[in-house]
């Protein structure tokens, strides 16, 4: 468990080594950072190899900032190693210090662009789990039409329990109440159908755990995929294995679609023309759609907060990133979480009426 230490508590370990695009590109996002997040945290400490990264941070003009302090980490564990044999054969590697500095108390987020396994099978097994929850999700922010709602489990677990799916409804109304400001966000459970039966009986068992909950999260029900787009609820529930699938279909349709835009909008020069006519409409969807805005997914339920990047993140999405960081820490996103397990476990061990 993650030791609070005053103003060290209130900073963010950055991995600045894990990124596709290089130590350099995270920097300058924390540069960016600096300019826009004013108060929070009151650290940033860049993990990482200091005879690579201290260059750079001169370069940025950041080598005298009183926010900024470096970590030294000589080891990098890369894309393709295997998480839990990466974990243990390179305990000096960027990813490891980084987690280790949340356990210590000398951060409370902890952010990478690196190696995914590796960042949650650190993470479970250096901060552990909030007591109460049994098992970390992975939380994802999704665009509708016109707004942002949160995706979880995204793949952290494919194979849950009922009460596992209890967690990640709490853990996912927290979320969005801190990184999207929803103060009672809708909560659903994906299934095949809004019937009560339908579905399978884990899903039947894990409504029914849900409606026990009460006030303490704002339950509509079951809800089928197509409703995820239209504004049905704020939080979208489901197991591992279901989340990552949605997720990974939704990627792949938006770059079908955008491939499909772009070829026929192009065809011909009276389409060119109308495409042309029809930019504003265009800039408007790039913005809701844009990922650098909420780009990195949280692994929610630990002893500290732990935020993975996309690999070829860009400086704005690390600043994006950074941003959602600090929210964590500015919201305390972690006693939110521990004090609605602490009354989820009384009212789930409540004698159920006859």
């Amino acid at each position: 468990m993650a030791i609070e230490t005053g103003a060290a508590k209130a900073s963010i370990a950055v991995d600045v080594m894990g990124s596709d695009l290089g130590p350099g590109e995270i920097i300058a996002g924390i540069g960016l950072a600096l300019k826009s997040l004013n108060h929070l945290p009151k650290q940033f400490v860049l993990v990482g190899d200091e005879t690579i990264i201290g260059p750079l941070i001169q370069a940025e003009g950041l080598s005298d900032h009183p926010r900024i302090r470096t970590h030294h980490a000589s080891e990098v564990i890369r894309m393709d190693e295997k998480p839990l044999k990466s974990i243990k054969s390179k305990k000096d590697s960027s990813i490891v210090r980084a987690i280790e500095l949340v356990k210590e108390g000398e951060a409370q987020v902890v952010l990478s662009c690196g190696n995914t396994g590796s960042l949650m099978a650190g993470g479970t097994l250096k901060l552990r789990t909030i007591p109460g929850i049994s098992r970390p999700a992975l939380g994802v922010i999704m665009p509708n039409q016109t707004k942002h709602w949160v995706l979880i489990d995204a793949g952290a677990n494919p194979n849950p329990v009922p009460e596992n799916m209890v967690s990640n409804a709490i853990l996912g109304k927290n979320y969005c109440k801190v990184a999207l400001g929803i103060e009672n966000p809708r909560v659903g459970l994906v299934s095949i159908g809004t019937e009560e039966g339908k579905g399978t009986d884990f899903i039947t068992e894990t409504h029914q755990l849900l409606k026990k909950l009460g006030d303490l999260i704002n339950y509509r029900g079951p809800i089928e995929g197509f409703q995820l787009f239209n504004d049905t609820v704020d939080v979208a529930v489901c197991d591992g294995f279901v989340g990552n699938i949605i997720l990974k279909s939704c990627e792949g349709l938006l770059s079908t679609l955008t491939g499909f835009l772009k070829h026929e909008l192009t065809a011909n020069p009276v389409r060119k023309m109308g495409a042309l006519m029809s930019r504003g409409a265009f800039e408007a969807m790039k913005q809701q759609l844009r990922p650098e805005r909420y780009a990195a997914a949280p692994l929610l339920g630990l002893n500290g907060d732990v935020l993975k990047a996309h690999g070829s993140s860009n400086r704005f999405a690390i600043e994006g990133a950074l941003t959602i960081a600090s929210e964590f820490i500015r919201k305390d996103m972690e006693h939110l979480i521990r004090d609605d397990i602490s009354k989820s476990v009384a009212l789930l061990n409540e004698p159920t009426e006859v």
